[in-house]
C-alpha cells in the first residue's frame, strides 16, 4: 500500500466516522429536541461524498477541503455554546474529526500531485 492509499482510507474513515456522529447526535445522544432534530440532515452531504472520496477523486477531495470547514466551525460553536455538558462534548468531537479530515484531505491532495510530477 502507497502513501497516497493510506491517506485515502483515513480520510475515508474519518468522514464517515463524522458522518455516524452527527446522526447519532442529532437521533440519539443529544438532539436539539427531544426525540431527534433535523440537523440530522447535516449527515447527508457526507454520505453522499464517501464513495467519491474512496475511489481517490481529487476533485472531490478539493472540495471537501473548504465543505469540511463547516463542520470544523459548527463544532467549535456548539462546543463553546451548546446548553448541555454531552452536547458540548460532542462539538468538540466534531470539531477534532472534522480537523483531522482537513489535514488528511490535504494531505492526500499533496502527496497526489507529488505523484503526477
Amino acid at each position: 500500500m502507497n502513501g497516497t492509499a493510506g491517506l485515502r482510507i483515513v480520510c475515508t474513515t474519518l468522514v464517515a466516522a463524522l458522518s455516524v456522529l452527527c446522526v447519532a447526535w442529532e437521533l440519539w445522544l443529544a438532539p436539539l429536541r427531544p426525540g431527534g432534530s433535523t440537523l440530522v440532515l447535516k449527515a447527508v452531504p457526507l454520505v453522499l461524498v464517501l464513495p467519491a472520496l474512496w475511489r481517490g477523486r481529487v476533485r472531490a477531495y478539493q472540495w471537501w477541503s473548504m465543505l469540511i470547514l463547516l463542520y470544523a466551525c459548527e463544532g467549535l460553536v456548539r462546543g463553546l455554546s451548546d446548553a448541555t455538558a454531552t452536547s458540548r462534548l460532542l462539538g468538540w468531537v466534531e470539531a477534532g474529526l472534522a480537523t483531522a479530515a482537513f489535514g488528511s484531505i490535504l494531505a492526500y491532495v499533496r502527496a497526489t500531485r507529488a505523484s503526477l510530477r
